[in-house]
């Protein structure tokens, strides 16, 4: 008997990967159960490699697991899901838009490492001042968001918005959903065009429920935040 699908997903709070799927199962309302592995830390002896390692060989979350298949990796997750839930429509219509779609993906997946550095995704805080100082000093942050800017800005504009390929939540929205909390807690300075689709996407009922779980966490991991101390946490 076929079972629901399975998500293995580390702290909400901290976990950008994780996030990515878990939005895109309940934005397209596919039914899943869903795992968290808790972040101790991340060396081979923790609780969270070995609860992971058991799973899947890299270590890492998020992992899917569908009866006797399991899944690693984000991007071949959501790949599986399009292929598997076809009448759901993760990905937009059209080869060319499902190209450019897959484009700004692989731009997210492998990139924009000083963004991801420098302003770790951690939705329960607000950083503005850790965020205008990295701002101030970090070039390489400051080119991260520029190509954010253009990338986006050139995808909703060539569909007309609100989501990045028109009017239909896809897989690159998803894969676009940290980096909007990102945004928004270190309180980086973007375009207007970039805030409203910021607004848009933290307005999604499958966002707001991961910031409401997220926020309920409560759970300070020092390793995830090396830039501010442990009292600064919000209550």
């Amino acid at each position: 008997m076929s079972q629901p699908l399975t998500l293995y997903i580390g702290n909400k709070n901290y976990s950008s990967w994780s996030m990515r799927i878990g939005v895109l199962l309940k934005e397209k309302d596919i039914e899943f159960r869903e795992i968290k592995v808790r972040f101790d830390s991340f060396s081979p002896q923790s609780e969270f490699k070995k609860t992971i390692l058991a799973i899947n060989p890299t270590g890492t979350v998020p992992v899917l697991v569908d009866n006797n298949l399991v899944i690693w990796d984000s991007l071949a997750i959501a790949e599986y899901l399009a292929e598997k839930f076809l009448e759901r429509q993760l990905w937009p219509d059209g080869v060319a838009q499902r190209a450019r779609a897959r484009s700004l993906c692989a731009a997210m997946h492998g990139g924009f490492t000083a963004l991801r550095n420098a302003c770790p995704m951690n939705i329960e805080a607000k950083l503005p001042e850790v965020g205008a100082l990295a701002w101030r000093d970090n070039a390489a942050l400051r080119a991260d968001v520029a190509r954010l800017e253009t990338l986006l800005g050139e995808s909703l504009q060539r569909n007309s918005g609100p989501f990045l390929f028109g009017e239909q939540f896809s897989i690159a929205d998803a894969f676009y959903a940290p980096v909007v909390m990102r945004l928004q807690t270190y309180a980086l300075p973007v375009s207007a065009t970039l805030l409203a689709y910021m607004k848009h996407i933290t307005n999604l009922p499958s966002v707001q429920g991961w910031i409401v779980d997220a926020l309920q966490e409560h759970d300070f991991r020092a390793f995830e935040e090396p830039y501010r101390l442990e009292h600064t946490v919000n209550p």
